[in-house]
């Protein structure tokens, strides 16, 4: 009989909902790994594009750790991109890489991270890549709009003159990433396990949600 697959957190986020903090208590909470923001970090340093790029390209919400990094470069050393060192008379090489190749290492991401388990991935289409994948857990972060700008304005620093339009963009560039290369509409409330309000629970009542369903299915720290 086949082992089960071990457990993981999937989040998906409207953006200023706290999905991000969200993820941090609850891994903090099961001490599971949390793989969030330094992804884009991760992904521009080994693919050799600027941050921006990569935030561009992808869903501007990603993460990955050095060590699953480290594992992919071994793995499939022809998706990276050598960005230490530089080129002749000492200037660093500019390199472009395309979308579909920054698609395909961020699912070398998600599938590694996936198979060592005990780990909370934020964002990336995570859900969308693992939707049939036993031992997940799919949760979607939501919040009123005018409470998100106003987070997006405390926590995030966005200005209150862009508040609206970055939160209404933000979002669709994120639904559009997960509609483009997966098809699946990220909206769609029925293909997730637990939708949570931080704007009702509370940062903390939202975390602990997640981490007593995860203790209920048995799955601990």
């Amino acid at each position: 009989m086949p082992l089960a697959a071990p457990p993981l957190v999937t989040i998906t986020r409207q953006y200023a909902s706290g999905g991000s903090e969200v993820a941090r208590r609850a891994a903090d909470a099961l001490g599971w790994t949390l793989i969030d923001n330094a992804f884009v970090d991760q992904v521009a340093r080994l693919a050799g594009v600027s941050q921006e790029e990569v935030a561009r390209r992808e869903e501007r919400a990603p993460g990955l750790l050095e060590r699953l990094a480290r594992t992919l470069a071994v793995a499939s050393p022809e998706m990276f991109i050598a960005t230490s060192g530089a080129g002749a008379g000492g200037a660093t090489p500019a390199v472009e890489a395309d979308e579909a190749t920054l698609v395909k290492l961020t699912e070398r991401v998600i599938a590694e991270a996936a198979r060592e388990g005990r780990a909370v991935l934020v964002g990336r289409g995570a859900q969308a890549l693992l939707a049939t994948r036993g031992n997940a857990l799919h949760v979607y972060v939501v919040g009123s709009k005018p409470w998100r700008q106003q987070v997006a304005i405390e926590r995030l620093g966005v200005s209150p003159a862009d508040a609206a339009t970055t939160l209404d963009d933000t979002d669709h560039q994120r639904d559009r990433y997960v509609k483009t290369h997966y098809g699946r509409d990220r909206q769609d409330v029925s293909q997730y396990d637990m939708v949570l309000n931080p704007e009702r629970l509370g940062f903390d009542g939202a975390a602990q949600a997640i981490v007593a369903e995860a203790r209920r299915r048995g799955w601990g720290s």
